[in-house]
C-alpha cells in the first residue's frame, strides 16, 4: 500500500505528520480506535522512516495499555497487514487440500516438550496435510525450528518476488522470520519494551500457507474467545483455540484444557480432559523439554520404537497423542478425540510418522540443492 485516505478525500503517502493524528486518536480516544486505524497505523510503521523511533515505541505502548491490542478486530486488521507485507509461498495443491497448523502463542513459561511440533508431524503421518508456521525459541528451551534443525532439516528462505514453492509432503514447516521482514524493523523496539506486545501473539495468525484449519493454543484464557474470532475473521474454517488450566498453550495432559471450537461459522466454549480422549492424567513435570538436542533425541525414540516405546516416554506420548488428536479432528480425519488418539498412535508405532518427517526432511535438501 503506499498510498492512503484518512478520512478525507485526499490520498497521502505514510509520513510523521500524518501518524501523529493516528497516536492522538489511540492514547486520547482508543475505544475509537477502529480496525482500520490499525492497518493504516501498521502500513506507517512498516514504511521507511515514515515514524519516528519514540512515536514507534509510544503506538505499542498505547496499543498494550488501552487494551486494543486484545480486540478481535485489531488482531485480524495486523494480521492482514502482516499477511500483505509477507513474502509468498507456492502451496502444491492449496485448493485440493484441507491444509491445517497447529502453533501456540508462547509465553506460557512451562517449557515443555515440543509437543505441538511432534503431534504435528503424528498427525501428518496419520493423513492431515499440515503447514505448520513456527520460529526458533524465545521463551522456552527449544522452539518448532530449533528441534527439527536438531533433527537434520533446512529451511529455504524464499527470493523476494519469487513465490517458495511448498511441495505436497504430508509435513511442512515454514520459518517465520523467512516470510516476514516487517516483524523484523519492529524487532528493536519491542526487545525494549518490558512488555509482551501484540507481535508476540501474532505469529498464529500469519501463517503464509493460509491453513483452512488450525489448533491454536494460548496462554492466557482471557485471549481464548478472541483468537477464535479473529482466526474465523481470518477465513479459517475450522478451528479449536486451548489453553490449558495452568495456562498452557497446549492441550494440557495435566487435567482440564479450557478451549473455544470455530465451526461453521459458530464458536463453542467448552471442557477437554484427557479421559475425553481415552488417556491418563500426567503432570507437567514428567512432559519437561530440554535443549533441542535433548528434545530430538526424546523424538527419534518415541518416533523409531514402533510397539515398544519406553514406559518413561509415557506421559510425553499421551501428550503428544492429545494434541495430535485434536488436530486430527479438525482436520476432518479422526471422527472424534479417541479415534484421533488411535490414528496418532498407529501414525507413531507404524513408522508413518517418522516418514513424513524424513519427506519433509528430502524436500528441505533438495530446495536448498537448487539454490546452490
Amino acid at each position: 500500500m503506499s498510498s492512503y485516505n484518512l478520512g478525507g478525500n485526499t490520498p497521502y503517502k505514510p509520513q510523521k505528520d500524518t501518524f501523529k493524528p493516528l497516536l492522538e486518536k489511540l492514547v486520547k480516544t482508543p475505544e475509537y480506535f477502529s480496525p482500520l486505524d490499525v492497518s493504516l497505523a501498521l502500513e506507517h510503521v512498516f514504511t521507511l522512516d515514515a515514524v519516528l523511533p519514540v512515536q514507534i515505541g509510544a503506538f505499542l505502548t498505547a496499543l498494550h495499555v488501552n487494551r486494543v491490542e486484545r480486540r478481535p478486530e485489531s488482531l485480524a486488521a495486523a494480521a492482514d497487514v502482516l499477511r500483505s507485507r509477507a513474502l509468498t509461498a507456492a502451496i502444491e495443491d492449496a485448493d485440493k487440500d484441507f491444509v491445517v497448523d497447529i502453533v501456540g502463542t508462547g509465553g506460557d513459561g512451562h517449557n515443555t516438550f515440543n509437543v505441538s511440533t511432534t503431534a504435528a508431524i503424528v498427525a501428518a503421518g496419520a493423513g492431515a496435510r499440515v503447514i505448520k508456521h513456527g520460529s526458533r525459541a524465545s521463551t522456552s528451551s527449544s522452539g518448532s525450528a530449533d528441534l527439527l534443525q536438531s533433527l537434520g532439516c533446512l529451511f529455504t528462505a524464499p527470493t523476494p518476488g519469487t513465490p517458495l514453492p511448498i511441495a505436497k509432503v504430508p509435513f511442512t514447516f515454514i520459518l517465520a522470520p523467512h516470510y516476514h521482514p516487517a516483524l523484523a524493523m519492529l524487532a528493536p523496539y519491542r526487545k525494549a519494551l518490558p512488555f509482551r506486545t501484540m507481535f508476540n501473539i501474532l505469529g498464529p495468525l500469519i501463517n503464509p500457507a493460509r491453513p483452512r484449519g488450525m489448533v491454536l493454543g494460548v496462554a492466557e484464557p482471557e485471549l481464548g474467545y478472541t483468537f477464535a474470532v479473529s482466526l474465523r475473521n481470518g477465513g479459517v474454517e475450522r478451528a479449536l483455540v486451548v489453553c490449558g488450566e495452568e495456562r498452557l498453550d497446549e492441550v494440557s495432559c495435566a487435567g482440564n484444557t479450557f478451549a473455544w471450537e470455530l465451526k461453521d461459522g459458530e464458536i463453542t466454549e467448552f471442557t477437554l480432559h484427557p479421559e475425553q480422549f481415552g488417556l491418563k492424567v500426567h503432570s507437567l513435570s514428567d512432559v519437561a523439554g530440554g535443549t533441542p538436542e535433548e528434545n530430538a533425541k526424546t523424538f527419534k525414540l518415541l518416533l523409531n520404537s514402533g510397539a515398544d516405546i519406553p514406559e518413561r516416554l509415557t506421559a510425553v506420548l499421551h501428550f503428544v497423542l492429545m494434541n495430535a488428536a485434536t488436530l486430527l479432528v479438525v482436520a476432518g480425519v479422526a471422527k472424534d478425540f479417541k479415534d484421533g488418539v488411535r490414528l496418532g498412535l498407529d501414525s507413531i508405532t507404524a513408522g508413518k510418522a517418522w516418514e513424513a518427517l524424513r519427506l519433509f526432511r528430502e524436500a528441505g535438501a533438495a530446495a536448498a540443492a537448487k539454490l546452490t
